[in-house]
């Protein structure tokens, strides 16, 4: 490993000074997924900007009626707070379904957001990866590919995003407050992170020396029928082939609003606003369902091992959409 400084921040505005000055440091709270790219030699700061001191670890209600949560507070408080799990029971669900109970306990909401990939041949540095090493070509396009993207995809890239909280961000309209050189701003999570494009290195929007210092959940009254559906290999640890996160609200069996979400699927999550908008006005019923969902996979493009994710995914939907509109059904 390669030898690299450190530094404690006391604030915000320390942090952000430091690593402007040496802009090849990173930041670090949790430490779950930036340690193991260190121990793996994916990154070589010369130094390290420790956050996990600052103010950042409230989670309180605005004056909007939503919830701020800080980016320093732990996946477990975000999934296990009372107003979370009444409010917006479908974070909840999606934290709780990834990673082990001793990751969540220390991962942070900031770290979450920033996690990178963990397609196989970015970890392994004996193959080429372009978002490790731009230019280098991308050695999953012809490899073992089973896990990788189906939507939003480039030559460049095929890794897919590993978080579930964030699909359940995007599907809540949520926002990333950021401050960095030039101020606070406001990043919604749908716009957060990039797709591959021809820079896969770059994963997000965020400018040189940004740090994240809170997500902002609006007032969602559709958020109590939530649904995070998330389809693995295995029950425990594992990241997803498939997720779905949806909200569905019906009256008299009438569809009045959708939130649809994937992730498992892309460089990014997935918002799906084309099928949102079809969905408004349509019978809640096994047609309505299947429709949507042909309309949400159209632009698929599965590779050698991966085709079962078309069909898995469109099921998943189905059953999430279902599931979802039962609980937001009014008469």
């Amino acid at each position: 490993m390669k030898q690299f400084g450190y530094v404690r921040a006391h604030s915000t505005q320390e942090a952000v000074q430091n690593a402007i000055a040496q802009q090849d440091s990173l930041y670090i709270a949790g430490g779950t997924n930036v340690v193991d790219r260190l121990k793996a030699f994916l990154d070589e700061p010369s130094r390290l900007i420790d956050v996990s001191r600052l103010d950042l670890n409230q989670i309180e209600s605005t004056s909007d009626g939503g919830v701020k949560i800080g980016a320093l507070v732990t996946n477990t408080a975000v999934a296990n707070h009372p107003r979370i799990r009444q409010d917006y029971p479908l974070l909840s669900r999606a934290i709780l379904s990834g990673a082990s109970q001793q990751i969540r306990n220390v991962a942070t909401v900031g770290g979450n957001l920033l996690q990178r990939t963990r397609c196989p041949y970015y970890y392994d540095t004996a193959f080429a990866c372009n978002k490790r090493q731009p230019h280098s070509g991308c050695s999953a396009r012809e490899g073992i590919n089973r896990m990788h993207a189906i939507l939003g995809a480039s030559e460049h890239c095929i890794a897919v995003h590993p978080s579930d909280m964030a699909v359940a961000l995007t599907a809540l309209d949520a926002v990333v407050e950021v401050e960095g050189s030039n101020g606070v701003r406001e990043i919604p999570v749908s716009q957060f992170h990039r797709l591959p494009g021809e820079t896969p290195q770059w994963d997000s929007h965020l400018e040189v020396g940004e740090l994240i210092t809170a997500v902002k959940l609006p007032p969602h009254p559709t958020a109590k029928t939530g649904v995070y559906l998330k389809l693995r290999d295995r029950a425990s640890f594992s990241f997803a082939l498939v997720s779905v996160a949806a909200m569905v609200s019906v009256t008299n069996n009438v569809i009045q609003k959708a939130y649809l979400a994937l992730g498992g699927v892309a460089h990014k999550p997935w918002r799906l606003w084309e099928t949102e908008a079809y969905l408004q006005g349509k019978s809640a019923d096994a047609e309505t369902w299947q429709q949507a969902t042909e309309m949400a996979l159209q632009d698929a493009q599965p590779l050698s091992h991966n085709h079962f994710k078309v069909d898995l995914s469109k099921r998943a939907m189905e059953r999430a959409l279902k599931l979802s509109a039962e609980r937001g059904s009014e008469t």
